[in-house]
């Protein structure tokens, strides 16, 4: 995949080099050669392989832990007061 961009990136850069492209042609290699540029470096800065999240981290699973605070931290209104609603 990354061989096949790299063609189309050194085909784009010669039909830039040509000069012989009408003027909107000539902007849409710039694009591509943009474009193409921007995709192989993140290719090259995504390893997946020297990864560390990649590496088998053996018997490793989510396990439940019970909540220590309360999820509701809203103050309740004693039963029995008159709500008054704001004016």
């Amino acid at each position: 995949m990354k061989e096949q961009l790299e063609q189309v990136r050194a085909w784009a850069q010669d039909k830039i080099a040509a000069g012989q492209e009408p003027p909107w042609a000539w902007y849409q290699y710039m694009k591509l050669r943009e474009t193409l540029d921007a995709i192989l470096a993140g290719i090259d800065a995504t390893t997946t392989e020297s990864s560390p999240q990649s590496e088998s981290h053996g018997e490793t699973h989510l396990r439940l832990v019970g909540a220590t605070d309360p999820q509701d931290k809203s103050q309740r209104r004693p039963a029995g007061l008159p709500l008054q609603p704001p004016m």
